[in-house]
């Protein structure tokens, strides 16, 4: 697919979600959640934070979670508690693998190729690919959670790979959930937040390029 191709995809993407903003009662559902977290004041990020991580151990998509980070808290503050929010329910979910649920992940990742691969260079490499695979997004956030946890690499090494890999993407995402919040807003704003969030997908999409060619060079395929 082209880079031309996936720009354009990326922008459709964000102008769909808008447009879902103001057909339908998302915004009345995201305001009501709002209004409910920001009455918690601290307690609400807090929350925000303990959901998130408990939908990526259970394997529950938490995409619309992070839109709603943003929606809610802004990008800023939205995009703290996304990242402290995946990076422990990835570290849990990374802890499980490794001890109670070890047997069954390996029958789930035994015919797996690019796990193979990713054990490989992980024993090279160590915490460097992890880093590497959550700047290119391109392998399941969960289910890679897990199956890092087969692998040699540390419990704190794999925290702080993840918590820095998934800035990027999270940002852009926060960031079209914020824009998709000022959807009712006036003109010269919500022009303001689209602009920005395109930026932030072509940011993070490039370097998640880079990752991409890095994991290739390091014996690991998309």
């Amino acid at each position: 697919m082209s880079r031309i191709l996936k720009i354009g995809l990326a922008i459709v993407a964000l102008a769909a979600i808008v447009i879902a903003f103001r057909v339908l009662p998302v915004a009345q559902w995201l305001n009501a959640f709002r209004a409910y977290v920001a009455g918690l004041g601290f307690l609400g990020y807090v929350l925000y934070t303990a959901v998130y991580a408990a939908c990526i151990v259970l394997f529950i998509p938490a995409s619309i979670l992070t839109l709603g980070a943003g929606a809610t808290f802004g990008v800023v503050k939205g995009s703290i508690v996304v990242v402290i929010g995946a990076t422990t329910g990835a570290t849990l979910a990374f802890i499980v693998a490794r001890t109670i649920a070890r047997k069954r992940v390996e029958a789930m990742a035994a015919d797996d190729k690019r796990f193979r691969a990713l054990d490989r260079a992980i024993a090279k490499e160590g915490a460097k690919i992890v880093f590497l695979v959550r700047l290119a997004v391109v392998f399941p956030f969960t289910y890679t959670n897990y199956v890092f946890g087969l692998t040699g690499v540390g419990v704190l090494p794999y925290a702080l790979a993840t918590f820095f890999g998934i800035m990027p993407a999270t940002v852009a995402f926060v960031y079209i959930g914020a824009a998709a919040a000022e959807a009712t807003a006036g003109t010269v704003k919500i022009a303001v937040y689209v602009v920005g969030a395109v930026v932030a997908l072509i940011a993070s999409w490039f370097v998640g390029r880079v990752a991409i060619q890095a994991i290739r060079k390091a014996g690991i395929e998309e």
